[in-house]
């Protein structure tokens, strides 16, 4: 009897062990969030690249390098759905709206929360931007541009045509997904 009693005694011990172990708050990483959209072409065009998004202080820190583009700008967007499955990839959706904004510049204060404006290719057809965004989140929020794609057009986008600036085909998508944190 005093074996199963101690027994039983030492079991209840270890559970609530575990108990409290798994109670412990996670410890917050000190780490800045970041998100990679890897970007890939539609048919037979050769864009490819990357676009990181690190939080920072007062906001989002948003760098794109991109290949195999035609020289000039391209709009540059973040779309609803990260889903580049569709040939033309309308499988993305629209631009990523969730405040019903009009479509508009990156540093206008009334604009889409995926407005990202353009990038600019050089002769060769490499771009590369980078600028910090103050409406675009990585958190947990309406604004979280996380499991969502970057898309990249044909065209210039002119930061004025409703609803999506006039930018074109669709040539290049990538799913944003976290990343890991250094």
């Amino acid at each position: 009897m005093k074996l199963f009693r101690a027994s039983l005694i030492g079991l209840m011990l270890l559970s609530f062990g575990a108990f409290t172990a798994q109670a412990q708050p996670e410890e917050k990483s000190s780490a800045p969030l970041k998100a990679i959209a890897v970007l890939h072409p539609t048919g037979s065009n050769k864009v490819s690249g990357t676009v990181t998004f690190t939080e920072v202080a007062d906001g989002v820190q948003v760098q794109a390098e991109i290949t195999g583009l035609t020289p000039g700008n391209h709009g540059f967007h973040v779309h609803e759905f990260g889903d580049c499955s569709a040939t033309d990839l309308s499988s993305a959706g629209g631009h990523f709206n969730p405040t019903n904004k009009p479509h508009a510049g990156p540093d206008d204060t009334e604009r889409h929360v995926g407005d990202m404006g353009n990038v600019e290719a050089d002769a060769s057809g490499k771009a590369k931007l980078e600028y910090l965004d103050h409406q675009i989140s990585l958190t947990n929020d309406q604004s979280s541009v996380i499991g969502r794609s970057v898309v990249v057009h044909a065209k210039a986008d002119d930061l004025k045509s409703q609803p999506a600036g006039d930018s074109g085909a669709r040539i290049a998508c990538g799913v944003i997904g976290r990343a890991k944190s250094q």
